[in-house]
């Protein structure tokens, strides 16, 4: 019998780590359950959760009895647990292009901090933000914008010339400033809207959500 895959998610589906994870699960056409950790209620600090995840966050994902933690590892252990042709791959096919697709992930997880946080989650799934970017914001919005118009190429499809999970999560975090109405080249922005029009994306994008209650 195949083992269960099981995804933990966060109760109001604005994780982009949980959005990584799920969009790769779809892409690559694998079942799997969906399990809610209603952070809001710290049941990510249960011990039942907790210490079964190592590092208790979401995402985390089950395969039968063993249960893995942090987005980028997961993505990895299933494309190494369900490599292609079996399933289709979630990273470019040539050795260069994986490793840039790796550093994309990378960099929108550790970098643009005062992005992230005057456009967090929220603005692009329940109240978009009023304020304007203050100059830390700006700056990192500005370098997303610089990145984005090195990497996006100039016929608009995909970064490394069929799609890859470096797609949806540098979209991911442009949409971030198109929620909110700020400033996008319309070049990025078009680039941008055709990756939110996948129907793995569209499907994290549109899942009901429960009024948003704030969590720390």
């Amino acid at each position: 019998m195949t083992e269960r895959l099981v995804l933990h998610t966060d109760a109001f589906w604005i994780s982009p780590y949980v959005f990584s994870c799920f969009v790769t699960l779809r892409e690559k056409g694998l079942a799997f359950e969906i399990a809610t950790v209603p952070l809001q209620e710290g049941a990510h600090r249960r011990p039942e959760f907790r210490d079964k995840s190592i590092t208790a966050r979401v995402p985390a994902l089950d395969h039968g009895d063993f249960r893995l933690g942090e987005s980028s590892a997961i993505i990895d252990y299933l494309e190494e647990a369900f490599p292609a042709p079996q399933t289709p791959s979630v990273y470019p096919e040539r050795i260069r292009d994986r490793a840039r697709a790796r550093q994309i992930l990378a960099w929108v997880r550790s970098d643009l901090g005062a992005l992230r946080e005057e456009r967090s989650t929220t603005t692009m799934f329940y109240e978009p933000a009023r304020t304007p970017l203050t100059p830390a914001g700006r700056a990192a919005a500005d370098k997303l914008l610089r990145v984005a118009d090195l990497l996006v190429p100039a016929d608009g499809g995909p970064l490394f010339g069929s799609w890859s999970i470096a797609d949806a999560d540098l979209a991911f975090m442009l949409h971030r400033l198109i929620r909110s109405g700020d400033d996008v080249p319309a070049r990025i922005r078009a680039w941008a809207g055709s990756q939110w029009s996948r129907p793995s994306v569209r499907e994290f994008v549109e899942h009901p959500r429960d009024p948003y209650v704030p969590y720390g």
